[in-house]
């Protein structure tokens, strides 16, 4: 879904650097702890090949191939969530973020009007832990979604994570229909009964009422990274390392590049990151709302269009260089939550961002929290004074359609 392909590109810079291959910079940014030594992983073998033959690629080209590439990609096989994995998320800490999401679906689906359908669709649902959290409530009020028409759309490139959600969500009695060459690879019902699906994009799946779920999804997105020189803006790549070679490192390109055009005119920074996959979502959310109704909830670590240098990796929960052993770890960069707002603009109406603690508060965390059970399981998995860090530091951005319905939503 990235706006540019590779081949507008590669040719541009590969031919740029055999015309003025002393301009090819190297730079250095911030990319987590320093490598001990080199680990020449199938990735970075791969990569190596890749820059050999076409010249260096953009961040955004690295991270694509790095996290989702299908024969080597870090996402594609492996199970990177929990104790064991690289990294945590909130629904896997306590199911009380879950359970208020799913509150928090059901008043927005009564505010729009109580339509007879309800698709979730949740991008990148990680191990299923989410969903059937925000399901569990579903079924609690049941009651309230007696008539309703319900079901589950998965979006998920992960044939590791897809497997691990099934078992998460659905009855391992009832057999799941595969069919790996169709747009939608898996389906089969949940626990409680509710038809649920799986697909590769977003674009596959139905348009109808739908209220959209993205939690910890945008910040994975291929993003490309610029740099302000006395020149103007230059675009960062990633080549070889002319002193070791088998070691990547951050150039500067030596002209202007494409990615270009998404940088705002009045820009005060002098490094930005942007990242136009992201925008396409949002303009698809966007159109499938105000066509169909429903409402979009967006939870990720970012801000408002402030910060600068926010690439970074994670392995073993800890920071780890960008650059060093590809497919090893996670990488990540901070969502512009402003970009995103631009992006749904003129569509529907966005709200936000705000804290992921005030979202919560605003839910009836802190009633939810003085109830023993709940205080038991939290302390048992993370501390709360951790679990309130990690709180406060993510941000939410909801998009609805232009009804005129009042948000219990803190500005």
């Amino acid at each position: 879904m990235s706006v540019f392909a590779r081949g507008g590109l590669g040719p541009l810079c590969a031919a740029a650097r055999a015309v003025i291959p002393c301009l090819w910079r190297g730079k250095y940014f911030s990319s987590g702890r320093e490598p001990a030594e080199t680990q020449v992983t199938p990735m970075l073998r791969h990569l190596i090949y890749k820059i050999k033959a076409t010249g260096p690629i953009t961040v955004a080209e690295y991270m694509k191939e790095v996290l989702t590439n299908p024969a080597k990609g870090y996402y594609v096989y492996r199970d990177m969530l929990g104790e064991k994995g690289d990294f945590i998320t909130s629904p896997e800490i306590s199911q009380i973020f879950g359970e208020l999401l799913g509150i928090w679906f059901i008043s927005e689906w009564m505010a729009t009007g109580k339509n007879a359908a309800f698709q979730l669709v949740e991008l990148g649902p990680g191990r299923g832990t989410l969903a059937g959290d925000i399901l569990r409530v579903f079924s609690q009020l049941g009651s309230v979604l007696k008539n309703c028409d319900i079901s589950i759309h998965l979006v998920e490139v992960s044939r590791k994570l897809s497997e691990i959600q099934a078992l998460t969500l659905t009855e391992e009695k009832i057999p799941l229909e595969r069919n790996a060459g169709s747009p939608v690879y898996m389906k089969g019902v949940t626990k409680s009964g509710i038809p649920i699906s799986w697909y590769r994009d977003l674009h596959d799946v139905p348009k109808g009422h739908s209220f959209y779920l993205a939690h910890e999804f945008f910040d994975v997105l291929p993003v490309h990274k610029f740099q302000k020189t006395p020149q103007g803006w230059r675009e960062v790549f990633i080549d070889i390392d002319p002193q070791v070679s088998d070691k990547l490192r951050f150039v500067l390109a030596p002209c202007v590049t494409p990615a270009e055009v998404f940088i705002q005119r009045d820009e005060m920074r002098d490094h930005v990151e942007v990242c136009p996959e992201a925008g396409i979502i949002i303009q698809e959310l966007s159109q499938r709302i105000a066509l169909t109704g429903g409402a979009a909830l967006i939870a990720d670590y970012g801000h408002d269009g402030t910060k600068t240098d926010t690439f970074r990796g994670f392995c073993g929960h800890k920071l780890h260089d960008v650059l060093t052993a590809p497919g090893t770890a996670d990488l990540t960069a901070d969502v512009d939550f402003s970009y995103l707002r631009r992006m749904a603009e003129g569509e529907v109406a966005s709200l936000g961002p705000i804290k992921q603690q005030t979202f919560l508060k605003n839910m009836g965390i802190d009633v939810r929290l003085k109830m023993t059970t709940y205080k038991q399981q939290l302390c048992s998995k993370i501390s709360v004074h951790k679990m309130k860090s990690f709180l406060i530091e993510v941000s939410s951005l909801i998009i609805t359609d232009l009804l005129p319905y009042h948000l219990d939503w803190e500005p």
